[in-house]
């Protein structure tokens, strides 16, 4: 694989679409991680996105450049890794829902306890664990180290669909997967 060569703009665009062109794309964090194969959209008119009622503490990364990583903490214990995309005043951000891990896999199963591989990364909470993801990466850029992109052979076969683990707007079709892919989070209903 060759080095992701990102256009100056690359998430310098609308959410949906870096949403879709990030499936495929190699992640590593200090070397471990895997191939995306599962994101959500949301953006400050979304009323499920944490943009939505406009800046705070706490989202302010998501209002800032894109490339930057916006990490957050749910039900006070997983991290959920996200990349801001978009306009800063767009308050957009794509969560990284899943990957197929691929690159560290003895630091993945020893993070995430001896799971199966195929649970290291199916999960926005598992897949911050494997790769060592918490608030210390919030506010950084994707584009310098710890953080890697690896450019796609091809894109995969997207299937879309709704998002997860939300009460608003879930009807809305802003989860991409890649088709039948083992390491989704959950599967996509037919």
């Amino acid at each position: 694989m060759d080095l992701l060569e990102l256009p100056s703009n690359f998430f310098d665009r609308d959410v949906e679409s870096v949403a879709r062109e990030l499936l495929g794309i190699t992640l590593l964090v200090d070397g471990v991680g895997g191939v995306i194969v599962e994101t959500e959209a949301y953006d400050a008119s979304d009323p499920a996105s944490h943009s939505f009622r406009g800046p705070t503490s706490a989202n302010a990364a998501m209002f800032g450049a894109p490339g930057t990583a916006y990490v957050y903490r749910i039900y006070g214990r997983h991290w959920c890794f996200n990349v801001v995309c978009g306009s800063p005043a767009a308050g957009s951000a794509v969560l990284i829902r899943a990957i197929e891990p691929r690159e560290g896999l003895d630091r993945m199963r020893c993070r995430r306890g001896g799971v199966p591989d195929r649970l290291l990364c199916s999960g926005p909470g598992r897949l911050a664990q494997a790769l060592a993801i918490d608030a210390a990466q919030h506010g950084t850029s994707l584009l310098v180290p710890p953080f890697l992109l690896i450019d796609r052979d091809e894109p995969p076969d997207m299937v879309v669909g709704a998002r997860i683990g939300i009460t608003k707007c879930v009807d809305l079709p802003r989860r991409f997967g890649a088709r039948n892919s083992p390491y989704l989070s959950r599967p996509f209903a037919r």
